[in-house]
């Protein structure tokens, strides 16, 4: 799940609840990364680039200063 919110914890629980036909068929849903963008125009070009990512990249990703949800390296 790669999206904008202004809700973070909202959102997920929606998907979760099988609110979002397009991810319903993959709950559960867990944030593992989180990023904060000045502006709802730099958060949808932000989030359009990372649909374009790869799992690899993804999963670097999720273990940068840029995350601000903290995730150990163990997974």
């Amino acid at each position: 799940m790669k999206g904008f919110t202004s809700d973070y914890i909202r959102r997920v629980e929606e998907h979760n609840q099988g609110k979002s036909r397009y991810t319903k068929s993959k709950i559960p849903w867990r944030l593992i990364y989180l990023e904060a963008c000045e502006t709802k125009r730099s958060a949808l070009i932000r989030e359009k680039q990372l649909k374009r990512y790869n799992r690899k990249y993804i999963e670097w990703l999720c273990l940068q200063a840029s995350n601000l949800i903290k995730i150990n390296s163990e997974g």
